[in-house]
């Protein structure tokens, strides 16, 4: 490696540093929108633990208490919420404003802007589970074994659906329709891969398999309330979505705003 290439990696590295840090400042500047990203999951695992304390396991829900069931499916959710959703709707509405545009023509290299965002939804993302890991034990689900089989399944589900949500906002033709487009995308699969209540649909269940939130349902399931490890199968499907979803926002993605 030559000294040249030694100082731009560093350089590189030192704006990526610095994109993690605008986007967390960013984040917590606007306390409104920070404090319902983390008490709108908070309140849903209070609300079914008040409803379903006491409810023991049962195969209604796969062997598991309600709480058991519903403390990994409530998690998945706030990583959807902050890798996808509100990902999408950021970056359409920073196009329209042309925030983009201004990035793009700053020294940041595209992988560190986009690493910056990863980074700042990861980070969110582990508030958020561990605040509903905290009110589970409240309700007396059992602390988590497996830290390693959740970390890997955090990383990768964060990953996957933040390039889903790239793809989503390259498709995306104004602001206006952002958050309507990734509900209509995200709201249907929410109901069918059992994030609210369990299917027992052998068919739905199928193909819901293949699509990307029941199997992050499942890979968290498994260390945070069923003390397994990493189930790799899981994993994998999740894995393809975020291939997926990266190829299409390499092709598609625009940071000019569209033409109206």
């Amino acid at each position: 490696m030559t000294p040249a290439t030694g100082r731009t990696q560093r350089r590189d590295l030192a704006l990526l540093w610095h994109q993690i840090r605008y986007e967390q400042l960013s984040f917590w500047r606007n306390p409104q929108s920070a404090f319902f990203t983390f008490v709108f999951p908070v309140v849903i695992i209070v609300l079914f633990g008040a409803l379903f304390h006491g409810v023991g396991r049962s195969s209604y829900f796969y062997g598991l208490s309600a709480l058991q069931y519903y403390v990994p499916t409530i998690a998945a959710l706030s990583v959807l919420g902050s890798c996808y959703g509100q990902l999408a709707v950021a970056l359409a509405a920073r196009r329209q404003n042309g925030i983009l545009k201004r990035a793009r023509a700053t020294p940041l290299p595209a992988w560190a802007y986009f690493g910056g965002l990863l980074a700042h939804c990861v980070l969110v993302s582990v508030v958020d589970i561990t605040l509903i890991v905290g009110v589970g034990r409240l309700y007396g689900v059992p602390f988590p074994s497996h830290w390693l089989a959740i970390a890997v399944t955090l990383l990768l589900g964060a990953a996957s659906f933040c390039a889903l949500g790239v793809a989503v906002a390259s498709v995306i033709s104004n602001a206006e329709a952002a958050p309507a487009v990734a509900q209509l995308v995200l709201f249907p699969l929410l109901f069918v891969s059992g994030t609210y209540m369990p299917v027992h649909s052998e068919l739905l269940n199928r193909i819901a398999g293949w699509l990307p939130v029941r199997p992050f349902n499942e890979a968290l399931t498994g260390p945070l309330a069923a003390h397994t490890g990493a189930d790799w199968r899981h994993l994998a499907v999740l894995a393809a979505w975020g291939g997926v979803g990266a190829v299409v926002a390499v092709r598609r993605f625009r940071w000019d705003p569209r033409p109206e």
